[in-house]
């Protein structure tokens, strides 16, 4: 439905000038505007330091997309770019963002924008920009049309309906037998929602080695909810190799495309989990929300697909902390979910008494068959041109390929029997399309080729360096695909300068076969030649440039896997590069680059029939061989009769050779049996093979994880030596240093010595001469002093007589008779305080005393009682052995003997006792030494008190040797010194 003109918008971005810009010359300037996936550039300027753009720029949308936009704050960026005319270099040096709910449809001032991110850091530049909205009257432009914006969850609904996403439930309708999805008034259109699950690999490597399945042979299958119906698959016992039938589980629905397209997106995710029993060992997660897009009328002409293998994810990965696995170790699930109305869906089912292959997918609900298959090949010739509208997510692109679904598997065998392996866009060598042919007297193709699929995408072309527009097209041929014809691309496209131009009708596939080897060999040795030719409707065609396309790039790029269209495995490997294309003729020189893409399938060794014929012409013949033995009985009945041909003899060689039969008979059934039961040994052989291999890998993979961290341990241990290295070359320059140091703090240490040996010197030559000045000062002051001593002599007598005169008075002689009275009281009290403490601690070391007498008092008794009690065990022996003696020798001298011996013993006790006194004895003598010791000491220390206290009072001035206070204290020290002498 086209808008009317008055619903028509021109958003119109003016580009006018710039400044705070630095100059550089032979640089120029231009600004790029992108807004909805469109991108428009002004033309470039000098790069000055105000360039002027003078520029409008322009996208036409109507009003309802111009509100999307603004809801969703859509923004305007602006980017500036510095190009190199020399090097064709493009650089960004800033940005700038529009808001587009600034803009409005009345004139605007425009204003002055800094560049963000600006990469001239000490220039501010900015740019004059103005936004206006105007109304566009012209007729519209598909070409130049801009996108509606994409629908957020929630927002689409509301603008359409006004319904909430989360409030739309499908609801079981029972009479039309259907599931309605929004409100009753909206579901006017009937859908059909099928989910396949086709096939699974590498579901092993879901089990973990610790877990334990049931000891009986386990089931396993998948299961998903679909509108609120739980559909499980038929069960299945061999993860390794998982054999079950394609089933297809269909809904009908009752909803309009875009309530259905706003629940879809709402429901975002269709997971499918592997089972076994009531526990999950895996689930994968298919969007549903790529199904229906906005606007589009996709699902009016041919059902929507999401197709591809899905990984399978165990639960809990992030807590078990499982390794990543490799890409060919990733357990996967291949699932197919189709949408269609349900008007196509009836045109294009099959009908149900057409014969079905064994590999064709069960139907639990009404679904199209034919009509999928019929779509899948249409996408598979054209894979290129459909990928803009290919359902599929980016998520799925790696393992998308639709040939892989089992169900089509007989379909798409027939199809190439009668068509044709490839369309005809797709030339083939000959050897190739000749393998495919039931004659087996066609080109036998050798046993170890592959059949190879090899397609080239030229892209785009840019930068262009020509001094005129061309009208551009790209021709190469490659005799190694099977066909010479050159490969053009068509129509002519107009390239100009400084302008990227993407090539029409530019993709090519080429299937052949043929050894690896020699197709590596061939890649590497021949490249692929593109011309580049300028195509004149008044002159003739004019080569431009060649570019050099190195085919064996994509030998070394990744391999991907994928599954072909008879469910076998595949490898992908894909190559994306841009070339520059040199000018055909003069120097060679660059004149504009070619963007390109290439992709190599290998879909494996290619199969031969003629093994097949050559087999079963062998089995006729042995069958023919078999049927000898009954022909030659009955051509012996024409023989004419022998005498010795009776009945009885024919009836015993029936017998006989009827035995023989059922022997034979026998034996190959015995022989049959055990082929039978080989055969089944072998297979539960390779099984078990397999489930060990299995093993192995993960074992390999779990041990590959364990090598990688070994490695980053060697790392870090290599990295920790390479710290130790420098830092004991660090140790050893800091050695150096020190080193170094020392000896220069020696050398200064040994000159400092050395001066000041020298000022010691001065100074003692100093010193000397001070000492003789000072003798004669003391010469000088020896006479001083004599005169003064006379002088003091003589005042002394006057002092002395004076004094005479001043002791006849009796106040003076009270006074001194006071002053001495003190004193005495004051000696006598410090006589009677050191006298308490010394009692106090004379009291102490006694009862110390006491204690350690009483303690080796106590020692020494004990000893002398074990020592006696030792001497009366030797003696109470010696009397028991003497006792024994006597009592056998009653004689005298025995007696006299024994007499001696109680002498003996009572001798030896008077001296225990005597040595026990002598040993108190000794304790108390040490007691009174200790005393007379410590009397001894505190003597010592009154004495050193009374001579410290006269030195004081002298070293004072005031007192001489004849005051009363120094003599007392002289008494004091005598009496003190004859004590100390009295005690020692």
């Amino acid at each position: 439905m086209v808008s009317r003109a008055t619903d028509r918008l021109l958003i119109v971005v003016s580009v006018l000038e710039g400044r705070y810009f630095p100059k550089r010359p032979k640089h120029l300037l231009i600004v790029e505007a992108k807004f909805d996936g469109e991108q428009l550039a002004t033309d470039p300027v000098e790069h000055t330091d105000q360039p002027e753009f003078a520029t409008e720029l322009a996208w036409e949308l109507d009003r309802k997309a111009l509100h999307q936009h603004r809801l969703q704050r859509t923004p305007i960026k602006l980017q500036c770019c510095v190009l190199d005319p020399v090097s064709s270099s493009k650089d960004n040096i800033g940005y700038i963002v529009l808001d587009l709910r600034a803009a409005q449809e009345k004139k605007q001032a425009p204003k002055w924008y800094p560049l963000l991110s600006n990469k001239y850091a000490k220039f501010k530049s900015e740019i004059q920009v103005g936004v206006v909205l105007e109304t566009d009257s012209k007729a519209l432009v598909d070409g130049f049309k801009a996108k509606e914006a994409p629908p957020r969850a929630g927002e689409a609904s509301a603008l359409i309906s006004g319904l909430d996403p989360k409030s739309i439930v499908p609801v079981l309708n029972e009479e039309e037998g259907c599931h309605q999805i929004g409100p009753e008034e909206y579901c006017r259109d009937y859908f059909v929602l099928s989910v396949t699950i086709v096939f699974a690999t590498q579901l092993e490597q879901l089990v973990p080695t610790t877990m334990k399945l049931p000891e009986r042979q386990p089931e396993f299958f998948f299961y998903y909810s679909l509108l609120g119906n739980d559909v499980t698959n038929e069960p299945f016992t061999d993860l390794i190799n998982p054999n079950f039938e394609p089933e297809r589980a269909s809904v009908r629905i009752c909803s309009t495309v875009d309530v259905l397209q706003v629940y879809l997106c709402a429901l975002s995710k269709l997971q499918i989990h592997l089972c076994c029993g009531d526990q999950s060992l895996g689930s994968a997660e298919i969007p549903l929300s790529g199904l229906l897009k906005k606007g589009s009328a996709e699902i009016d002409q041919h059902p929507v697909v999401i197709e591809g293998a899905f990984v399978l994810v165990p639960p809990n990965r992030a807590k078990q902390k499982l390794p990543q696995l490799a890409l060919d170790m990733t357990p996967t699930v291949g699932v197919s979910v189709i949408l269609q109305r349900e008007s196509l869906s009836a045109q294009l089912v099959i009908p149900l008494n057409a014969p079905t292959g064994p590999n064709q997918p069960q139907e639990k609900v009404l679904s199209a068959v034919k009509g999928k298959t019929e779509g899948l090949q249409q996408r598979s010739q054209n894979a290129p041109s459909q990928v803009s509208r290919s359902s599929l997510t980016q998520d799925e692109a790696t393992e998308s390929e639709v040939e892989s679904l089992k169900f089509e598997k007989g379909m798409k065998v027939k199809k190439k029997a009668d068509n044709g392996p490839v369309a005809a866009s797709q030339p083939i060598p000959v050897g190739a399309s000749s393998s495919s042919e039931p004659s087996a007297q066609k080109v036998v193709i050798p046993a170890a080729s592959h059949h190879f699929c090899f397609s080239i995408d030229l892209r785009s072309i840019r930068g262009l360096e020509v001094g005129f527009p061309i009208n551009c097209i790209l021709r190469y041929s490659y005799p190694f695909f099977g066909s010479a014809a050159p490969i053009m691309t068509s129509p002519p496209v107009e390239v100009r300068k400084n302008m990227e131009v993407f090539l029409p009708q530019s993709y090519c596939a080429f299937d052949f076969a043929t050894i690896p080897h020699q197709l590596q060999d061939t890649f590497l040795r021949l490249p692929l030649l593109v011309e580049l030719w300028h195509k004149d409707k008044t002159a003739k065609d004019l080569l431009l440039g060649m570019a050099r396309l190195q085919l064996s790039n994509v030998l070394a790029s990744e391999k991907t896997r994928f599954l072909g269209s008879n469910g076998e495995q595949c490898w992908r490997q894909t190559y994306n590069e841009t070339v520059s294309v040199t000018a055909a003729q003069g120097s060679g020189s660059r004149i504009a680059d070619l963007s390109y893409a290439i992709t190599l399938e290998d879909h494996g060794l290619v199969k031969m029939q003629e093994v097949l014929v050559s087999d079963s012409s062998q089995c006729v013949g042995s069958g023919q061989q078999w049927h000898v033995p009954h022909i030659q009985p009955r051509c012996a009945q024409e023989n004419p009769p022998e005498p010795r041909e009776t009945l009885e003899y024919k009836a015993a060689l029936e017998l006989e050779m009827w035995k023989e039969m059922q022997e034979d008979i026998f034996e190959n059934q015995l022989k049959k049996k055990e082929m039978v039961h080989m055969q089944v040994l072998a297979e539960e052989w390779k099984k078990r093979e397999r489930e060990r291999e299995a093993l192995v890998k993960k074992k390999v993979s779990e041990y590959t994880v364990l090598e990688e961290q070994l490695q980053k341990t060697l790392r870090d241990l290599d990295k920790r030596e390479r710290q130790l290295f420098s830092a004991e070359s660090e140790l050893q320059t800091v050695k150096k240093d020190l080193q170094a140091e020392h000896e220069r703090k020696l050398q200064e240490l040994q000159d400092s010595v050395r001066r000041a040996r020298e000022e010691c010197a001065h100074q003692v030559e100093l010193e000397r001469s001070k000492i003789k000045q000072l003798e004669e000062d003391k010469v000088r002051l020896q006479q001083q002093l004599s005169e003064a001593e006379s002088k003091h002599k003589i005042l002394e007598k006057e002092f002395q007589q004076f004094k005479e005169q001043q002791s006849s008075k009796p106040e003076i002689k009270l006074q001194s008779e006071i002053n001495l009275l003190t004193l005495e009281k004051v000696e006598l009290e410090r006589k009677l305080e050191s006298a308490t403490k010394s009692k106090l601690h004379y009291k102490q070391q006694w009862t110390r005393a006491l204690k350690e007498l009483a303690r080796l008092k106590q020692r020494e008794q004990e000893n002398a009682m074990a020592h006696l009690k030792k001497q009366q065990q030797e003696l109470e022996h010696m009397r028991l052995r003497y006792l024994a003696v006597e009592e056998k020798e009653l004689g005298k001298p025995d007696r006299q003997e024994l007499e001696d011996i109680r002498n003996e013993l009572n001798r030896l006790k008077q001296q225990e006792e005597e040595r026990q006194q002598l040993q108190d004895v000794r304790a108390n003598s040490a007691g009174r030494v200790s005393n007379s010791r410590k009397l001894n000491d505190n003597m010592d220390d009154y004495l050193s008190r009374l001579i410290e206290e006269r030195d004081t009072l002298l070293r004072t001035g005031v007192y001489n040797h004849e005051d009363h206070i120094v003599s007392e204290l002289d008494r004091q020290i005598r009496e003190a010194i004859a004590k100390r002498n009295i005690t020692k």
